[in-house]
């Protein structure tokens, strides 16, 4: 798994590491049942903490992302509920949409975005 941590970000190491596993999900880099490396191996390979993989681990567990097996270390398991996941969505586009009505960027400027940002994924 290719990791890249911008140290200079910030954003919090943790989110950036949940972040690209999410993308890596999306991508189809990482496929459902796929084992992520232990949290010792990716601290030592990316040269953060332990601690902080955890936490990212831990996140990515409790928004349904991954499950942790205590043989098999974390493994990819998407369950989250999609009425749950389109509640979250919608939460933070709200946030997201408002900067940008605030920076003059337009409902179609949006949708192209955003239709741009989905075609990455089905690409993948």
């Amino acid at each position: 798994m290719f990791v890249q941590i911008d140290f200079n970000s910030d954003e919090a190491i943790y989110i950036q590491l949940r972040n690209q596993i999410i993308y890596g999900i999306a991508t189809s880099q990482l496929q459902e049942g796929e084992n992520l490396p232990s949290v010792r191996d990716l601290a030592e390979h990316i040269g953060i903490n332990m601690h902080t993989v955890n936490k990212a681990y831990t996140m990515l567990k409790q928004e349904g992302y991954l499950r942790l097996d205590r043989r098999k270390g974390a493994v990819i398991a998407i369950d989250i509920n999609k009425l749950q996941a389109i509640r979250e969505m919608r939460e933070e586009l709200r946030v997201i949409l408002a900067k940008a009505f605030c920076k003059n960027i337009s409902c179609e400027e949006a949708h192209e975005i955003v239709n741009d940002i989905f075609s990455e994924f089905e690409r993948g």
